[in-house]
């Protein structure tokens, strides 16, 4: 988006953006799908994503329906300020794996103009706020809550599961390891009925 300024220069306006959701509720696909769309637009678009989420690929962000587009792994958010060049959008997948600078990150870019696209889980598999999710949901222009069906009773579910005993708050994974569930199947698997 473009505006005239007084002296009749134009500048970019930035913005951040929070696709989140339970796993396989296409919070990944989303993001995908919005960084294409500006490349279409012939806009500059930089993806980043932890370097410890190897699952589909090393490099590539990559959507449980193998949708996959170039990024660059990182180990800390801060490293997204040295990577982000001129880039127009900014695009960030896994974001609860981030630290909590994350959030800082996401506003200096976007007051330096750039659109900011971040996807992550909203909640662990205890059903908490995950690491800078909620922090990055508050300063966000934009919030789309993305929704995958129960795999119990067939509703919307909005919790991740953990079909596997681990305490570990990062447990990397897929259906092997999780399910989506909506709110009352969740609470009855997570009381043991």
């Amino acid at each position: 988006m473009f505006l005239e300024n007084k002296a009749n220069k134009t500048h970019h306006r930035g913005w951040i953006e929070v696709v989140c959701g339970s796993m396989f509720s296409g919070k990944t696909e989303e993001l995908i799908r919005r960084l294409n769309r500006a490349r279409i637009a012939r806009q500059k678009v930089e993806i980043f994503k932890p370097a410890i989420d190897v699952r589909y690929d090393e490099v590539n962000v990559v959507s449980h329906d193998a949708k996959a587009i170039t990024s660059t792994p990182i180990q800390n958010a801060s490293q997204i300020l040295l990577y982000a060049n001129d880039a127009d959008v900014i695009g960030i997948d896994e974001a609860q794996f981030f630290d909590d600078q994350l959030p800082d990150v996401c506003n200096q870019l976007a007051n330096k103009g750039i659109r900011v696209i971040v996807a992550g889980l909203d909640t662990d598999f205890m059903g908490r706020p995950f690491g800078p999710m909620p922090a990055l949901m508050a300063i966000a222009e934009y919030v789309t809550k993305v929704h995958a069906i129960c795999m119990n009773c067939g509703e919307l579910a909005q919790y991740t599961h953990r079909l596997v005993k681990s305490s570990e708050l990062v447990l990397l994974g897929e259906t092997d390891n999780y399910e989506p569930l909506c709110r009352t199947c969740y609470l009855e698997k997570m009381s043991g009925r």
